[in-house]
């Protein structure tokens, strides 16, 4: 039997390490530049909204897949094509009320 402390065998160079980032570090992966998508989708939120929801939707899962900027822009065009919808519906419940109320009052004699 052969005790393997009699003859040690020598160790392989050891490689420099890169240092370990510590506890609680984050480190952003390498991103590109805004997603195109989301820019066009914040502005026409302003101007056709339902494109701009579209577009924000599509915009955010390609950030999403690829990692660009443009999250919060695309956000915000989301919620500004919701917004401009919803108030466009109100308006148009409102003006149809207005029309009814004046249909039924406008040909009145005294």
């Amino acid at each position: 039997m052969s005790d393997p402390n009699l003859n040690p065998q020598p160790l392989p160079p050891q490689q420099p390490q890169s240092p370990q980032p510590q506890y609680g570090a984050y480190q952003q992966p390498q991103q590109a530049g805004y997603n195109t998508m989301s820019i066009v989708a914040f502005i026409l939120a302003f101007f056709v909204s339902i494109v701009g929801i579209i577009l924000g939707f599509v915009a955010l899962s390609q950030i999403k897949r690829t990692g660009e900027q443009g999250r919060g822009l695309a956000l915000a065009a989301v919620i500004i094509g919701f917004v401009e919808v919803a108030i466009g519906i109100l308006i148009s419940i409102i003006v149809l009320i207005a029309i009814g109320i004046a249909a039924s009052h406008g040909n009145t004699t005294y």
